[in-house]
């Protein structure tokens, strides 16, 4: 699986950068040596973030695990294997260089290491983090996990004041602490290309003023909406997103750390401190739920899956729009396929891929729902499977807003084509029966009137504001020459004046707002 770019925020609208692989047979170019404890292997930074076990380095003679105090033999190449997690866990390894860095730093405030000692440890994270992020770090499969990979190259670089840094520390709760800061890092992220998103969705609204379109219910000829009201309803749908998230980044920023394995611990840590100097609201207040809990990645997912279903909705919007039947959009070249075989073909397949990635999102929240489902407290090695479903999510929903946000700047809405399919479906109907209504004649009653008017006109193959006054007055004598100013798309549209309606004064009101809260200029730059 494809794990996201190691560093402690997905970068804004770029690529993930890419991952780290290892050479250990010939020493490349410009690369930089590491010494292990039995081998020698040199490292380059490779393009692709496609890492698998057999991409990692690996010893013949194996060392002995941080944890093999109590074993008599090394596990064997296949469980090894079977249960190495760096191949993605590697993803947090500046979050887990940040959360040791505050570990020692209170260890050191609490008289549970030396000054000393936590000056060494800091200054060899420093070390490591700069081989990592200049390619000269290499992973190990036999160091299991990027927990155990850093605190054993910790100890390779500066010895016995390493081996202090896990006091009053377990695995359990410092994968916890790393991945909620790695969440909280990816939710401001996601957050960021919603905004970016809605920016390029009002700033197309505002360049097409005025616009009618057909509106739908069951996919059929409703009311006339403007655009305007339309693009805005999905940018309502992103606020939504984003607001989402955002509660779930406040009941996530709560730090396990110190919570051990599962009981806490007898040394006199405090956890305010780590939780404090980590940015997060407040220590967990019970150890066996902060080292047990994934509702903040079951949250997360969700929150991801119901935005990738907006943006499912969306595209499907776009792409129907940009057939031949409909034809009232058009894609620019740029964000537009063609076909191997039809030379004719222009497909708007970014959006279709939108349509389609949004089945992943959900899958991977569908994933995290089973792995969750029937464990028993406290942790268990089958939430080692939680991280690759929610860096899949993450960038998948990340793609997925950019390519919305690239596909909204370049298209445009053929007037002509959506002028002259308006008059098809009655859309007006409904603005007849309001005009009833205000003469006095009970809405039911009024509906009756209209279906019987619009009966006419498919007999007679014409629309309502064709119908002559007699003709209507045949129907029911309330009718006037007042009537005609409520028929027509152009005059529907203008009789709309409840709040939230696609009025033309209210859509305004709306789109105003927007642009206000999103700080756009009417050029359409922030």
């Amino acid at each position: 699986m494809e794990s996201l770019a190691s560093s402690s925020a997905i970068p804004l609208l770029s690529p993930p950068p890419s991952a780290l692989s290892i050479n250990t047979t010939t020493k490349p170019r410009n690369s930089v040596s590491f010494k292990h404890r039995s081998q020698q292997v040199w490292c380059t930074s490779s393009s692709t973030m496609n890492t698998t076990p057999s991409d990692l380095s690996t010893k013949t003679t194996k060392e002995e695990k941080l944890w093999g105090g109590r074993f008599e033999e090394s596990v064997t190449d296949a469980v090894e294997r079977f249960t190495e997690s760096i191949s993605f866990d590697k993803a947090l390894y500046k979050q887990d260089i940040r959360g040791s860095r505050a570990h020692a730093s209170m260890l050191a405030r609490q008289g549970l290491i030396s000054v000393s000692d936590k000056d060494s440890i800091l200054q060899g994270l420093d070390e490591i983090e700069r081989r990592i992020e200049d390619g000269e770090f290499v992973w190990r499969t036999d160091r299991e996990d990027v927990h155990m990979n850093i605190e054993a190259a910790l100890t390779d670089l500066i010895g016995e004041p390493a081996k202090k840094l896990h006091t009053a520390r377990s695995r359990n709760d410092q994968v916890l602490t790393d991945f909620r800061l790695w969440c909280r890092d990816a939710i401001d992220n996601i957050v960021a290309h919603i905004k970016h998103l809605q920016v390029s969705l009002v700033t197309l609204a505002t360049k097409n003023e005025n616009l009618i379109v057909p509106g739908y219910t069951h996919l059929q000829r409703a009311q006339p909406v403007l655009l305007q009201h339309l693009l805005l309803a999905f940018v309502e749908q992103l606020d939504r997103d984003a607001s989402r998230l955002l509660d779930c980044r406040e009941r996530l920023n709560f730090c396990p750390l110190g919570a051990c394995a599962l009981a806490g611990t007898g040394l006199p840590i405090d956890r305010f401190m780590t939780s404090s100097d980590l940015g997060f609201t407040a220590p967990m207040r019970n150890s066996i739920d902060a080292v047990s809990d994934r509702d903040f990645v079951l949250e997360f997912l969700s929150a991801n899956s119901i935005t990738a279903i907006h943006l499912s909705r969306l595209g499907e919007e776009w792409v129907l729009w940009a057939s031949e039947e409909f034809g009232f959009l058009t894609p620019s070249d740029a964000v537009s396929t063609g076909s191997s075989i039809m030379p004719q073909k222009k497909n708007p397949d970014p959006m279709e891929l939108v349509r389609g990635k949004s089945a992943r999102v959900v899958g991977d929240l569908v994933t995290l729902l089973v792995l969750c489902k029937g464990l028993p407290l406290a942790y268990n090695r089958d939430l080692q499977e939680d991280k690759e479903p929610v860096f899949d999510s993450t960038k998948t929903i990340i793609g997925m807003l950019e390519v919305c946000a690239e596909f909204a700047q370049n298209i445009t809405f053929n007037r002509e084509k959506i002028k002259k399919a308006l008059p098809a479906g009655y859309l007006d109907a409904t603005t007849l029966a309001d005009y009833l209504v205000k003469k006095g004649i009970p809405f039911r009653t009024s509906h009756d009137i209209v279906g019987k008017s619009v009966a006419l006109c498919v007999s007679k193959n014409c629309q309502l504001q064709d119908l002559s006054l007699a003709e209507l007055r045949s129907l029911n004598p309330v009718f006037d020459e007042d009537v005609y100013e409520f028929l027509g798309v152009e005059n529907a549209v203008k009789k709309f004046c409840s709040y939230g309606s696609t009025g033309s004064e209210c859509v305004a009101e709306q789109l105003d707002l927007w642009v206000t809260k999103l700080q756009i200029n009417r050029a359409g730059h922030k």
